[in-house]
């Protein structure tokens, strides 16, 4: 069995592992955190499969940003044991069975690709930074720098709004 084989299935148990954490922890704060190891695992694919750019696009994004995001609104809620819903038999029951017709649907759709687990390798330039560098910078230079110019303004108007003084009223027209 080739390594990038291996590295394949240890990943997704890996991914499988931690999003079934993710719904079973009773901490919403370990959620979060078993959250961010199924992106991590979700980016190890992404590296197998040739794809640098996605692989830190996931991370910065999603690991890095959303994931702080969650965190930070999980802690400002301070979310215990007498603020959550109790839960009835009935949704139980109600959530089982779309879990399970869930699984039913997905066991259906992957039966036709039993046989085609890990068809990655290290070879050919899709998906490579340096190739989206290149374009970048050559084909689409003009559109890129009007996007920076455009993000700069919108800094600076952040800044400028968020600096305004307190007691001075916003200005109507």
């Amino acid at each position: 069995m080739p390594l990038s084989e291996i590295l394949f299935w240890f990943l997704t148990a890996l991914a499988l592992f931690s999003a079934l954490m993710v719904v079973f922890s009773d901490n919403p704060i370990h959620s979060v955190l078993w959250l961010i190891m199924v992106f991590f695992a979700i980016s190890g694919h992404y590296i197998l499969m040739n794809a640098q750019f996605l692989a830190i696009v996931n991370l910065i994004v999603y690991a890095g940003a959303i994931m702080v995001l969650f965190l930070f609104v999980i802690m400002l809620m301070n979310m215990n044991t007498d603020a959550e819903p109790q839960k009835s038999q009935w949704m139980r029951i109600a959530a089982a069975v779309s879990g399970g017709a869930l699984l039913l649907i997905l066991v259906a759709a992957l039966k036709d690709n039993a046989g085609a687990v890990s068809r990655t390798s290290g070879e050919g330039s899709i998906g490579l930074i340096r190739n989206l560098g290149k374009v970048l910078f050559t084909d689409y230079v003009l559109p890129f720098e009007i996007s920076s110019v455009l993000f700069l303004s919108a800094m600076v108007g952040a800044v400028v709004l968020g600096k305004r003084e307190k007691n001075s009223k916003p200005v109507n027209h």
